[in-house]
């Protein structure tokens, strides 16, 4: 029997607290395990200086894209789960984590309501998103905003380094 996930997502990573590396790869376990969703592909990791509180150390982020059959809305409550069995704390806005999973895409959606934004908001000025993103999905479209690849190029003094393998 072939399983269909009918909905594409995109999800950020981001950890800065607790070898942030193994933190993220242990994230793409924990999507590939996600219920009614396959993991298709990720990113490589990303160092990247951190973005509005500055004291703090460098982040490790990646992009993963999974295949669901979760809407938009189980999805988040899905990567919110994850975050918290990790141990993360929201202690302030942009303070340090353990992890961080946000939803960037789900289809072509364009949706917000509260505690739910897509495409997220601000993606399509941030290097250490588009970077990975471009990666894994080279053709992909922010819906309302245009080719991601486009927007990378207005990034590229933000300091985003691909962490060797």
């Amino acid at each position: 029997m072939i399983e269909i996930f009918p909905h594409r997502a995109f999800v950020a990573l981001g950890s800065n607290l607790a070898d942030p590396a193994a933190q993220v790869r242990r994230a793409f376990d924990a999507l590939a395990g996600l219920r009614d969703s396959r993991l298709v592909a990720h990113s490589s990791l990303y160092r990247t200086a951190p973005v509005g509180y500055a004291d703090q150390p460098d982040f490790i982020n990646a992009v993963a894209l999974i295949e669901t059959r979760l809407s938009a809305v189980d999805l988040l409550h899905a990567l919110l789960d994850i975050e918290h069995d990790f141990g993360r704390v929201r202690e302030f806005r942009n303070a340090p984590r353990i992890l961080d999973l946000d939803l960037l895409l789900y289809d072509s959606l364009i949706h917000h309501e509260h505690g739910l934004t897509v495409p997220h908001p601000r993606m399509h000025e941030r290097g250490f998103v588009l970077a990975p993103l471009v990666e894994i999905a080279p053709d992909c479209i922010i819906p309302g905003q245009g080719l991601a690849r486009d927007w990378l190029a207005r990034c590229q003094d933000q300091g985003v380094e691909r962490v060797a393998a």
